[in-house]
């Protein structure tokens, strides 16, 4: 077993006021912290892997086929792999949750060296 500490691991920003940190991997998953600040956004992508996640402090407005979703803290939400999406902190405070990818995601763009 392998314990990865959030406290250990410095953060990438993977756009102006979204941060991201990749935490534990392994052959099926991984787990990645996230910390959005209010204002910022997340612009439309997509990536093959599903995508499931948990908001545990503010929140995060999701846009996806024309839709938008309000996810704050205790709610959880599903992405299917390739599906375009979107995410925006319209509220005051900073948005942080975790989301799991499966596959895993290796060496995103954002992640610092």
């Amino acid at each position: 077993m392998e314990r990865i500490s959030l406290d250990d691991l410095e953060p990438s920003e993977a756009a102006d006021g979204v941060h991201l940190t990749l935490m534990a991997g392994a052959d099926s998953m991984n787990v990645q912290h996230f910390e959005i600040e209010p204002g910022a956004a997340v612009e439309e992508h997509s990536h093959p892997n599903e995508q499931t996640g948990f908001i545990y402090e503010g929140e995060l407005v999701f846009r996806s086929d024309g839709e938008e979703v309000v996810c704050g803290p205790g709610d959880s939400y599903a992405i299917p792999g390739d599906q375009p999406h979107a995410a925006e902190n319209r509220g005051d405070e900073t948005v942080r949750g975790v989301d799991i990818f499966s596959p895993p995601r290796e060496n995103p763009s954002w992640q610092s060296d």
